[in-house]
């Protein structure tokens, strides 16, 4: 089970949108090199207010490129990075990994799964109406997270655009992905 690596996006201001890279460094236990959300403890701004001593368990975000696909069908553009994903990838069902999977991006780098991306108001402030793309519901009313996972960097590395992406599942029993 794998996928390729579509695009790498940074940002060292916080902003909605990250521009695309030709390659991002990863850091170990810290996340990509010269991003904003880098760190050991949250970086995230809401979650500072709250409590900046918490653990960052979103140093790097993975969107799938096929969500791009499936909102251009309901009329919204979105390219990679623009959602503020680290990592694009393609042919990777990432919505449906196991919490602790570990990702191998290209030759080197090695990220942790930790859980779902939770979609906050910007999105519609980005494009009008994506957010009810982007957050549905499943056949039992629940919300469905459609935007992304989160990771930590287990090991460090360059990771560029047409790299393997290698899943290793975690022992069982697998674990849903919850929002972190």
């Amino acid at each position: 089970m794998g996928g390729s690596i579509a695009a790498v996006s940074s940002n060292g201001t916080y902003a909605f949108t990250k521009p695309n890279r030709g390659s991002i460094t990863l850091l170990a236990g810290l996340g990509v090199e010269g991003d904003v959300h880098a760190g050991t403890t949250v970086k995230h701004r809401f979650r500072m207010a709250k409590d900046p001593s918490q653990p960052n368990l979103r140093q790097v975000h993975l969107i799938h490129e096929e969500l791009f696909d499936e909102v251009r069908e309901a009329g919204f553009e979105v390219a990679a990075g623009e959602l503020g994903e680290n990592v694009t990838t393609r042919n990777l069902d990432l919505l449906g990994l196991p919490a602790g999977t570990l990702l191998r991006l290209g030759d080197e780098a090695v990220v942790q799964v930790t859980g779902l991306r939770n979609p906050c108001a910007q999105i519609d402030g980005f494009q009008k109406g994506l957010m009810k793309q982007v957050v549905g519901r499943d056949g039992d009313g629940k919300p469905r997270f459609r935007a992304g996972i989160m990771s930590v960097v287990v090991t460090g590395g360059v990771v560029r655009p047409g790299d393997p992406v290698e899943v290793d599942l975690p022992e069982g029993p697998h674990l849903p992905l919850q929002i972190v």
